[in-house]
């Protein structure tokens, strides 16, 4: 175990190469450990994550979830002490003005891990918790091609491990505010979005996101709860995630590597020569 980053654990692997050559030595891997997140001590969700910004995790996945939306709302983020077999994987969320429908919450969070809604139907739902965005701002399709390679730069334990996702939020200056890494791409970016709100930074309405991996429709969905106008991401977009896009007034950027893009949605964002 890695005594001063809880995002890495130590293993032992054996190298092999094509001749049968093989021998043993120390490698690194991703931590992956549960997260049970209680909002007043009640479960609400069970999440599989990366160790390190917890508390970012749980803000921001209630702001995706629609339960907060400005640092008030939230009194206090706890974790729980190591006991038995949880070794502290326990957040508790004590809420300041925030009311929660816990039927609504909690038959939303277990239908999205299993097989959720679908099409017309998510979106609609998504719709009635948080308004298409806005944004009438323009950057350059230089700067976006730009930013992987700061993504790639500031992804400290992926240089490690090779084993996370990342989602780093971008000024439109293409400045890195922050950037968030764990095994699960959703919640890389609820951890940011946990850092926006403790910050008092939503709406994220003058800001860029962009992800390691393919973008599915909760990536859009969060997205939307943040108020985040432009995603870019290295991989693709899934079908509905572009369909999402295109209903939110969302600009969607896919495939962004080297100095091409794919642009899906909105694409008045992005300057191009008349």
């Amino acid at each position: 175990m890695s005594d001063d980053n809880p995002a890495i654990a130590e293993v032992r692997v054996r190298k092999v190469n094509v001749t049968g050559a093989q021998f043993e030595v120390n490698d690194v891997t991703a931590r992956e450990e549960p997260l049970e997140i209680r909002v007043e001590g009640r479960s609400v969700a069970v999440v599989m994550r990366t160790p390190g910004h917890d508390e970012e995790l749980a803000a921001g996945f209630l702001v995706s979830e629609g339960v907060v939306q400005r640092p008030r709302d939230i009194l206090e983020v706890s974790q729980c002490p190591s006991t038995g077999n949880n070794k502290g994987n326990i957040v508790d969320v004590l809420l300041g003005g925030a009311v929660v429908n816990w039927d609504s919450l909690t038959r939303h969070v277990f239908s999205a891990s299993s097989c959720g809604l679908c099409g017309k139907t998510s979106i609609e739902s998504v719709f009635q918790q948080f308004p298409a965005v806005k944004g009438d701002w323009q950057v350059s399709p230089a700067l976006i091609a730009s930013l992987p390679d700061k993504l790639r730069a500031a992804q400290e334990t992926f240089s490690k491990t090779g084993g996370l996702h990342a989602s780093g939020i971008f000024d439109l200056e293409g400045n890195l505010i922050v950037l968030r890494e764990d095994v699960g791409r959703h919640n890389a970016l609820d951890k940011i979005l946990g850092y926006a709100l403790q910050r008092d930074l939503l709406p994220l309405d003058r800001h860029i996101l962009l992800v390691s991996g393919r973008v599915s429709f909760e990536i859009i969905q969060k997205a939307l709860a943040a108020g985040i106008p432009l995603l870019a991401a290295i991989s693709a977009p899934s079908s509905l995630a572009v369909e999402f896009a295109q209903a939110a007034n969302q600009t969607l950027i896919g495939f962004l590597r080297g100095e091409t893009m794919n642009v899906y949605t909105h694409p008045q964002r992005i300057t191009l020569p008349s």
